[in-house]
Formats: C-alpha cells, structure tokens, sequence
C-alpha cells in the first residue's frame, strides 16, 4: 500500500527547518567548545580548535535571529500543535491511546520551545572571554551547560514523539519543498498586510495591553525572555565599550 505523505505549511517547515538546523549547529559546536575549553566531565578526541567559541556564538545568533519568527507562528497557525490547557487531565485519562500520544507530542514541542529559550538567554548571557580566560565558574557558564544538555533532551524526545504520532510520512512531510498555491510565499505579503490591519485600534500602550491579556502566558513569558537577553547583552557591551573608552 503506498504511503501518503500529510502536508505541512510551507511557512512551518520553513521557520521549523532554518530554526532546527542553526540549533543542531549550534549544540554540536557547543560540545566542541566544551571539548576545547573544559572536558571536566569527560572529552572526545575532536581537534583543538581555539575559534570555535565563535562559530558556536554564530549559530547561536542566527537560532536567536529566527526564533522570534518561530514563537510567532508557532503561538497562532501552530497553536494546535502545542500544549492545551487541560495537557494534564488529558495526560491522566486513557493511558497509550492515540490522543493519550497525541497529547504528550504536544507538550514535547512546548517543552522544546522552553529549553530552546532558556539556552539562548544563557547564551546570551555569558562573555565570550570567560573560556578563553579559563574561567570556567561564572553561573550563566553553568546554566548554559546545563541548556545545552536539556535541549539535546528535548530535541531527542521531540523527534520520537513525531516518529510515534506521525510516523515516517509525517518526518518526511517536514523535509519537501513542495507546497500548494495558497500556501505561496508570493502571499505571505497580503497576509502581513491583512494581520497588520487587523490588529486592535488605539494607542501602542493600549494595544500592548490587548495583547498581553489575549495571548498565552508562555508566548508572554518566551518573549520577555528574549526582549531581556537582547537588553542585558546590549548594556553589557555598552559599558564595556564606555569602560574602554574612558580608559
């Protein structure tokens, strides 16, 4: 019998792909950076490659850069594919059925999108002098070692609660570029044009305030995160460029 393929949104796989790739980057040269700078808890035989905290920050960034495009997909055309508000009486009744594994893939995704924020605050949060100085106790050292290590987690996990719901028709649904007419990237203009004319009237505080008391506490709270990690980071540098300045 021959397999049909079920079809994903163009924009999704986009913004899932571009996201998924830069974070798998990002992981893998975070454990050579590790490797380089650390291996306190063990090491691999990888090559000693000074420059590789760099290429890691790189990849770092460009998941930052994307994952704001992500979280807003992800909280409206893909509000579906994440946790419902009754995610626990759900996960209680009807144990192993097919919504029972439906339910717990969506959760996996939230949960991704969770430790996928809390390793770019750490990110974002470390300087990039601390390995090279060796310095290797600072808390946002430690709490982006530990990100590093719930993500690995958390994208295992996400991957084989897909393969359970979806199967291989639904993985490899995820990875064409085939997509319909009405799924276009030529529409996504009128579709920002007909979102931005839809927003609520009135002034920008009142708008703010609409949208926090409309939209989830967790798409909230991911972007406080962000909008934090980007100010901290800033003011850090701030200060270091009007620290050297003044010397």
């Amino acid at each position: 019998m021959k397999l049909t393929h079920p079809y994903q949104p163009f924009l999704l796989r986009l913004l899932h792909g571009l996201t998924g790739l830069f974070l798998v980057l990002a992981v893998l040269t975070a454990f050579w950076t590790y490797n380089v700078y650390d291996g306190r808890w063990g090491t691999l035989p990888l090559p000693t490659y000074k420059e590789v905290e760099g290429v890691h920050g790189t990849f770092g960034l460009y998941t930052l850069l994307i994952f704001p495009g992500f979280i807003v997909y992800a909280f409206r055309r893909g509000q579906k594919r994440l946790a419902p508000p009754d995610t626990l009486k759900q996960l209680t009744h009807k144990l192993g059925t097919p919504g029972w594994w439906y339910t717990l893939s969506r959760l996996t995704n939230t949960l991704t999108l969770v430790a996928l924020t809390f390793a770019v605050f750490s990110g974002k949060m470390m300087d990039e002098t601390w390995l090279p100085k060796g310095e290797l106790d600072h808390f946002w050292y430690y709490g982006h070692l530990i990100s590093w290590v719930v993500i690995v987690v958390a994208i295992s996990i996400h991957l084989l609660m897909n393969a359970k719901v979806g199967g291989t028709p639904f993985l490899l649904s995820m990875l064409t570029w085939k997509f319909r007419a009405q799924d276009s990237p030529r529409l996504w203009k009128n579709h920002i044009i007909a979102w931005w004319s839809n927003r609520p009237s009135g002034s920008w505080a009142e708008q703010a305030r609409s949208i926090i008391s409309t939209r989830p506490r967790l798409e909230i709270g991911i972007w406080l995160s962000l909008i934090a990690a980007w100010l901290i980071s800033l003011s850090k540098e701030l200060f270091s460029f009007l620290a050297t300045f003044s010397s």
